[in-house]
């Protein structure tokens, strides 16, 4: 029986999703072809496609490499003249290159094993669906998605795909998760009832952030995939306010403060504590709210209810310059300099940083009558990168899969939504609804810009 093309295969996957008759299977099956991704050998090296190759990308390109077990196959970027993107194809020179993703996967998707996702937010989720519906590996950076309905189609992807998912919140391959796991089993870390996390660095938007009124404009660049680059999202013109680093800024385009670092400060929390989804998220505090761009400081509440046997627990989110959270007189000094977190337990207080930075009871009185007792950790472990790799390879299991990693970035898609629209919202977990305010709960699951759709029907 002659096997369909690739392009043939897309083209299915585009026919099914129009008449809602795609049930998901791993799309080798359901393609009548074996997909190589689920059987490389220890022996062969993972066949890795590259999504967004500058910046960030440029330096998860890097670490991918640097584990020794992938060879680049496919490079993709929307600008592939610009500046940042250069030292990546100068790296890889027998890498096929292409600046829409979709051309490259009906030409490579039988040569490509894993693709690596390093755009920005909003651009995240076409790419990832698609490339899970060819039943191809993923790792994606964080935050996951851009929208709560993103986020909950991609889980849903993974699941039925059976393909490796990683976000890449890389930190949760370090010292801080195999810390937190074990001082959570151990009974160190127990009835945490409020985390207060913070981020308090300059942001790129923070001074004009606070008066725009338009999207400006600025000429384009040669070569520029601008349709590409927009994606899903809602077409503006292009702009050095936009490409290629301060996308985040926009409420139509990034995730602000909160999904660029909640994911590293967050992380391990929201999983070991099984925080789950909030029933309410209050902006507490909006310092310069603005209708395009991220405030210029905030404080957003998440209450957590109860879970099994552990008690109810507030989140308190705070960004800004200066935005810091109170800190009790009886933890002594406590710095705040860098992105981190404090959790109250009943018993015992930490602070801990961002990423892989471990925690700290506090006051360091307490600490020192303790040490003796503390669980020893041990963090050898894969990085972050050779462990997707890995589980490629079916050799280890992917430490942030979407099926967690998609839920801690939910909460941060709840808490924008209280950032761009003030006020209180009232949650619904089992429903996944914001009761009572149509505005909010329309921000949950946008529709895509036409011509978009069939990524969302897949």
């Amino acid at each position: 029986m002659k096997q369909p093309t690739t392009a043939s295969r897309r083209d299915f996957l585009k026919r099914s999703a129009a008449f809602g008759a795609f049930t998901i299977v791993p799309a080798s099956v359901v393609m009548g072809t074996r997909s190589r991704a689920a059987t490389v050998s220890p022996n062969e090296k993972v066949r890795l496609a590259a999504i967004g190759i500058g910046n960030q990308g440029g330096g998860d390109l890097k670490n991918m490499v640097a584990s020794g077990h992938c060879e680049v196959v496919a490079l993709c970027d929307v600008d592939l003249k610009g500046g940042h993107t250069q030292g990546s194809q100068k790296a890889h020179p027998q890498a096929k290159k292409y600046t829409d993703f979709r051309k490259m996967f009906d030409e490579m998707a039988d040569d490509i094993d894993a693709v690596m996702i390093a755009t920005p937010d909003h651009a995240h989720f076409c790419m990832a669906m698609l490339a899970m519906s060819l039943g191809k590996h993923v790792f994606v950076e964080k935050p996951l998605a851009h929208t709560f309905g993103q986020c909950a189609r991609l889980i849903a992807m993974a699941e039925k795909s059976g393909v490796v998912t990683q976000m890449g919140n890389q930190g949760h391959s370090g010292a801080n998760y195999f810390q937190f796991d074990a001082w959570t089993k151990a009974g160190i870390i127990k009835d945490v009832t409020k985390i207060h996390a913070y981020m308090n660095k300059p942001r790129r938007w923070h001074g004009w952030g606070a008066t725009v009124s338009e999207y400006p404009e600025d000429p384009m660049p040669e070569g520029m995939d601008w349709p590409v680059w927009c994606g899903p999202a809602p077409v503006h013109p292009f702009s050095k306010r936009l490409h290629p680093q301060e996308w985040r800024s926009w409420f139509d385009y990034g995730s602000g403060a909160f999904g660029d670092w909640g994911p590293h400060i967050l992380d391990t929390a929201h999983r070991f504590l099984k925080l789950g989804l909030p029933t309410s998220i209050t902006a507490v505090k909006r310092e310069g709210p603005n209708d395009l761009v991220f405030p210029q400081a905030s404080t957003i509440n998440f209450a957590f209810p109860e879970r099994g046997d552990m008690p109810a627990c507030d989140v308190t989110w705070f960004d800004g310059k200066g935005n810091q959270p109170p800190v009790p007189e009886e933890l002594g000094e406590v710095k705040l300099g860098a992105p981190g977190k404090i959790i109250y337990g009943k018993d015992l207080t930490f602070q801990g940083g961002s990423h892989a930075s471990t925690l700290q009871i506090l006051p360091r009185e307490k600490f020192m009558e303790m040490r003796g007792e503390l669980p020893k950790v041990n963090a050898k472990a894969s990085s972050h990168y050779a462990n997707f790799i890995l589980a490629c390879k079916g050799e280890e299991e992917a430490r942030s899969p979407f099926k967690v990693s998609g839920e801690l970035c939910q909460v941060f898609n709840l808490g924008i939504i209280a950032q761009r629209l003030g006020g209180e919202l009232t949650f619904d977990p089992k429903t996944n609804t914001i009761v009572g305010n149509d505005a909010a709960q329309a921000l949950l699951d946008p529709a895509p810009r036409k011509g978009w759709e069939e990524f969302y029907k897949l």
